[in-house]
């Protein structure tokens, strides 16, 4: 089946070529889309269908757009083709994740700079040796958001992501079903990786494939190490870490097409 309907409209999104801007922020849960849109300048929802909900408007001048994608590598593989399909070219994701390193606080952010690809779904594009990895770009962009913005409880590293939230989390199962993933969480954690979540590698996966940009954000709500859980906690941050990434990676977009620069480096943006 072909992946767009009548009029160039993607069969699962629901937009077309116009709808969305070329910078996409990727929540999973549809009801952080407007949370999302309410710090713009201006927003105009395009579309909600299935768990797919969209908004666009600007912010600080900036066309900006955001797509929910569900929960999970599979839908957020979906909206990664298909918003790609009518010019997305970069993508930061926008979530929630569980914190498995002991110093790490409910309400902190976590900055991907790679992913541990246990999402399955990657596997369908390409070998499991290919990595999963940050563009640089998004991934300054980002650090730089947090620290304009005051934002110091942040952390950068490794996240894994898993096809699964339970069993695939090594979380305790249904009626004690001994799950052949319990033993993950200490090989991860002396591994040094920092996160669980659910949708990242599968992102930064088909965005190297695609040539295509792409960084993750996420709040801390659960320790796994210490047991804390604070729903929603950091979400807000997050969010205002994202949209002003989104600002600086098209100030800096500018001073590469004016400098007739393909790269960003560090002295291109000191003396722009």
């Amino acid at each position: 089946m072909n992946s767009s309907v009548s009029g160039g409209k993607q069969y699962h999104i629901a937009c077309r070529k116009g709808d969305l801007a070329e910078y996409l922020l990727v929540p999973g849960d549809p009801d952080r889309v407007p949370r999302i849109a309410s710090f713009w300048d201006s927003a105009k929802e395009i579309v909600s269908h299935r768990e797919f909900r969209s908004v666009t408007g600007k912010y600080k001048g900036v066309p900006i757009s955001a797509l929910s994608s569900g929960i999970g590598p599979a839908c957020m593989a979906i909206a990664v083709n298909e918003a790609s399909n009518i010019g997305v070219n970069t993508f930061i994701r926008v979530g929630s994740t569980g914190a498995i390193q002991k110093d790490i606080s409910c309400g902190d952010l976590m900055i991907s700079s790679s992913a541990v690809r246990l999402d399955c779904t990657s596997n369908c594009y390409i070998i499991p040796e290919y990595p999963a990895v940050a563009n640089y770009e998004v991934l300054l962009a980002l650090i730089e958001a947090a620290e304009s913005l005051g934002i110091r409880n942040y952390h950068v590293g490794i996240t894994a992501t898993t096809a699964d939230f339970y069993a695939g989390q090594s979380r305790p199962t249904r009626k004690g079903y001994a799950s052949r993933m319990e033993d993950l969480f200490q090989t991860l954690q002396e591994a040094k990786v920092l996160n669980f979540e659910m949708e990242t590698a599968t992102l930064y996966t088909l965005a190297s494939l695609y040539g295509l940009r792409a960084g993750a954000i996420c709040a801390v709500q659960v320790n796994r190490c210490t047991d804390e859980f604070r729903p929603g906690a950091g979400e807000e941050n997050a969010i205002k870490t994202a949209n002003e990434a989104v600002r600086i990676l098209a100030d800096w977009d500018m001073v590469k097409e004016r400098r007739r620069k393909r790269w960003l480096f560090p002295s291109l943006i000191c003396n722009k």
